[in-house]
């Protein structure tokens, strides 16, 4: 049956906190969007342009852990409207997420772009696969290129998904969007000083 990212993440003690809070009479007729059950062609242009993302699992004894994921610009792969997948690249050899995925599988993603102050929060089942269990799903998940490790993939399949407003979101920007923000002051400046140079030489033979 379809359902929300409020129809997950509303509990009993949820509720509660909203009527503490006197807010409550705003989601007593919440019904969910169903259409939020499958990414659309807005999710998925989003998540292509993202190079890394929060994944948060849960231990066998309760404990939340929330985990930074990063890779190439789209390293995170939608294949199709209700799975993603990437690769697990090696990092300090904990295996904290891997080792709470095979107790749990489900998982809340946090998708952010600062830049632009958006925030995509995804609910999914997680599932832990050999590199060698899938050839097409292996390919898929490859950057070229990138020289780090893959040691297995994580298949997710959706659950719901739901936007964020902007507030509180502070911009940051990466190296490569200042970079590219000011190449086309570097070209001027590169420009004004071939024509300064040029003016110069002018002058000198003008003497």
């Amino acid at each position: 049956m379809p359902h929300s990212f409020l129809d997950i993440a509303v509990t009993p003690s949820v509720r509660a906190a909203q009527a503490e809070m006197g807010v409550d009479h705003l989601w007593a007729e919440f019904k969910g969007k169903a259409s939020f059950d499958r990414f659309r062609e807005r999710e998925e242009a989003f998540i292509s342009t993202r190079d890394s993302f929060y994944m948060a699992s849960v231990s066998e004894t309760g404990w939340p852990y929330v985990q930074h994921r990063g890779g190439p610009l789209g390293f995170l792969k939608v294949i199709d409207d209700r799975t993603l997948a990437f690769a697990d690249y090696r990092g300090n050899l904990q295996y904290i997420s891997t080792g709470n995925l095979a107790a749990d599988g489900r998982v809340c993603l946090f998708l952010m772009d600062y830049p632009r102050r958006a925030r995509l929060k995804i609910y999914a089942h997680a599932e832990i696969l050999a590199l060698d269990a899938d050839a097409a799903l292996t390919e898929s998940v490859t950057m070229p290129g990138y020289g780090a490790k893959m040691e297995r993939i994580f298949r997710l399949s959706l659950d719901a998904f739901d936007w964020n407003c902007p507030q509180h979101i502070t911009p940051r920007f990466t190296e490569q969007e200042v970079s590219n923000a000011v190449q086309p002051l570097r070209d001027r400046l590169a420009q004004l000083e071939a024509e300064n140079a040029d003016l110069r030489a002018l002058v000198e033979r003008l003497k």
